[in-house]
């Protein structure tokens, strides 16, 4: 554990996975606070992610039955026809904008969830204009620990208000159009149910407020995160032709028809996971956390006061060479069963633990498996000439600029898989993000929606979410 400056603060942060898991597993005493939550209350309110533990049982149950197994199994194929949807205007050898098409495909789906598809081409469109500002605008807010700051009237500061009151607006419309219509099986549908009182759950009524919260937490945190992790699964292919072509090879034999994955198919999909979960190990898209305690304690031996703030980071813990061997190398084999990282898991904190370990797991790794599987069954994507660039850290840690250039793969031959043609990459040196180093205080974001939670390595991590 290293005592660290933020700005006028002391900080620490806690670098050891036994440590790490300590905190998360202690909500009553390392609550959610700090930096980052104080500027995300100002978005979400006190939504599931940004709640205080008294209140994040109740929350919680709520919020359950949407991400149940069962839900989540029956939303697969529409998983997969939003993920071709996003591929279909791609045309042989043009430049695709990556990771605008993965925040398409995810807004897609979110949506889709929350608002039962009501969310038109129009304002599904505003709603991914306003989380690009509020990102942005988050990282700067939870770095410059100076509130004076951002209470001027910047360009900056007058585009992030604008963002967060819009997305405010668009969200109190949808609610207020789906009052004002026919009910709907959807989030949406439950939230205004328990807000009638009429949940039939021990979890109390919700404040009109409450909804609006609730909707814009699984909007920013759906959305944004898993996002960024199919970027990265992207360009990390594209970089690694043998790892691609060993992805290809499962995907012509499992969907030789080229359909859509079901549930029976998404189980068999066994190293299209493991490129997925190598990907949120190298890149994880939650990648630096707070907490703060809610009275005095010991931690590592050192005396914490009450109200300071614990740092933890899944970036850090997933590069700890004692738990994956060669960490900055792009590897999914090691996520094979009695692989070198089965014994690894408490290192691997991509989604938090305890209590409040991520509640949208499931819904998230199959989205993100569906997603992978869909488009790459039919598409390569090759990286053009120069550099990729590194993936930036902001709210969440990606490629916020990612292009690449679309090839159709060819079917596969009766009874073998789909030939490669020559990827054109092969001898270019693996590139690997690196967020700024942490050695200095000064130099230390504290960012992200979400926290992570660690999973089984046969099954990997689900979300790039803390509790969605």
């Amino acid at each position: 554990m290293v005592e660290v400056r933020l700005g006028p603060r002391r900080a620490w942060m806690v670098c050891h996975p036994d440590l790490v898991h300590q905190v998360l597993k202690d909500p009553r005493t390392f609550d959610k606070g700090g930096p980052l939550y104080d500027r995300l209350r100002g978005l979400m309110g006190d939504g599931l992610v940004t709640c205080p533990h008294d209140d994040h049982r109740r929350q919680r149950r709520l919020l359950q039955p949407a991400f149940t197994p069962a839900r989540v199994s029956a939303l697969t194929r529409l998983m997969g026809e939003e993920a071709a949807s996003v591929c279909r205007s791609w045309r042989p050898g043009r430049r695709v904008d990556v990771t605008a098409a993965m925040v398409a495909l995810t807004t897609g789906v979110t949506s889709r969830l929350l608002f039962s598809g009501s969310l038109d081409a129009g304002r599904a469109a505003a709603v991914r204009a306003c989380l690009a500002v509020v990102v942005r605008g988050l990282f700067v807010r939870t770095v410059v620990p100076v509130d004076a700051l951002f209470r001027l009237p910047t360009p900056g500061n007058r585009r992030y208000r604008s963002a967060v009151r819009r997305l405010h607006g668009l969200v109190d419309t949808l609610i207020a159009e789906r009052r004002r219509g026919a009910p709907r099986d959807d989030l949406l549908g439950t939230l205004l149910t328990a807000a009638g009182g009429g949940d039939g759950a021990d979890t109390g009524p919700l404040t009109e407020r409450e909804v609006r919260d609730q909707l814009v937490t699984l909007l920013l945190t759906g959305v944004e995160s898993t996002a960024m992790c199919l970027a990265s699964v992207f360009a990390l292919l594209a970089d690694h032709p043998e790892a691609e072509r060993t992805l290809h090879e499962e995907l012509d034999a499992v969907l030789a028809d080229g359909s859509v994955p079901g549930p029976g198919e998404l189980a068999r999909l066994a190293r299209t996971r493991d490129v997925v979960t190598e990907t949120l190990r190298l890149r994880p898209p939650g990648w630096l956390f707070t907490r703060l305690t809610t009275r005095e304690t010991e931690l590592a031996g050192c005396r914490l006061p009450r109200g300071a703030t614990v740092l933890y980071s899944p970036y850090l813990l997933h590069h700890r060479d004692t738990a994956f061997p060669e960490p900055d190398r792009f590897r999914p084999e090691r996520w094979l069963p009695g692989g070198e990282a089965a014994g690894a898991g408490r290192a691997m904190l991509p989604f938090a633990a305890g209590s409040r370990k991520c509640i949208g797991d499931t819904f998230a790794m199959t989205e993100a498996v569906t997603a992978v599987a869909v488009i790459a069954r039919h598409w390569r994507l090759r990286a053009p000439a120069g550099p990729l660039g590194r993936p930036r850290p902001a709210a969440t840690l990606g490629p916020r600029t990612l292009v690449l250039v679309g090839e159709p793969r060819t079917r596969p031959a009766e009874g073998g898989p789909a030939s490669a043609p020559p990827h054109g990459r092969n001898e270019r040196q693996a590139r690997h993000a690196h967020p700024p180093r942490q050695g200095a205080s000064q130099d230390i974001p504290l960012t992200g929606p979400q926290d992570a939670a660690p999973k089984a390595p046969r099954t990997g991590p689900t979300t790039a979410g803390d509790d969605v």
